[in-house]
């Protein structure tokens, strides 16, 4: 699963790493410990005048389908399972339409020792695009204000991840970025397959700090490699 992440590049960054057209909203500015709930940058792509537009949005981590009454339904999805997405109720419509790539630097998993639950940081060579579903709705709290939420795709960990946890976000390689993001492409067996063919990912890992456990807590020191 995806709990926790790091996302400290700035919107420059990410408008290179990512081909970004349109910047929509402010820039939140960086974090090391995103948490879910919080607003966090997501790159997605809409149609705009029959072309397609990439765009940079803050979006707030945690699915609310279009038809939820209850917005705390966001916080129970968090993460989709890859292999379901165009099946769930809950995810099919996005899966179908609605795709878009999250930003991180890294994210982090707990990993289950006999002293207790260790923090690891996991991270690869410069930015990851974890796969992701987004909604948009009115807000039922503020009519006049669209809500915007995100949710991280997962599938089962490799070898290499899996004695961290048994999931592991859907990181999407620059070459099957384009496809991804696509809104045209909506047949829902078109979808599985690109999510089943993209490759596992070579990620490098290390255990951090215990300071991460906390969301009040953030800062680069977080992904510090623990020493001795």
């Amino acid at each position: 699963m995806c709990g926790r992440y790091a996302n400290s590049r700035h919107d420059g960054d990410l408008l290179k790493d990512f081909a970004v057209a349109s910047v929509v909203d402010p820039e939140p500015g960086p974090s090391w410990n995103i948490a879910p709930t919080q607003n966090a940058r997501v790159v997605l792509e809409r149609v705009v005048s029959e072309q397609p537009d990439r765009q940079l949005r803050t979006l707030r981590w945690g699915l609310v389908p279009s038809w939820a009454k209850d917005l705390r339904i966001g916080s129970k999805l968090l993460n989709a399972r890859s292999e379901s997405i165009t099946e769930k109720p809950a995810f099919k419509a996005a899966a179908a339409r609605r795709r878009c790539l999250v930003p991180a630097d890294g994210y982090y998993e707990w990993m289950a020792t006999d002293g207790g639950k260790v923090p690891m940081y996991l991270h690869g060579e410069g930015v990851l695009g974890f796969a992701g579903l987004y909604e948009l709705r009115p807000d039922v709290e503020d009519p006049d204000h669209w809500l915007w939420t995100y949710t991280i795709l997962t599938c089962t960990a490799q070898d290499a991840l899996g004695h961290i946890h048994d999931r592991s976000p859907v990181i999407v390689p620059p070459d099957v970025r384009d496809a991804w993001l696509d809104p045209r492409l909506t047949d829902p067996a078109t979808v599985r397959d690109l999510v089943a063919s993209i490759p596992p990912p070579t990620l490098e890992t290390y255990e951090v700090s215990t300071e991460v456990n906390s969301v009040r807590n953030d800062g680069p020191q977080l992904i510090a490699p623990v020493v001795g």
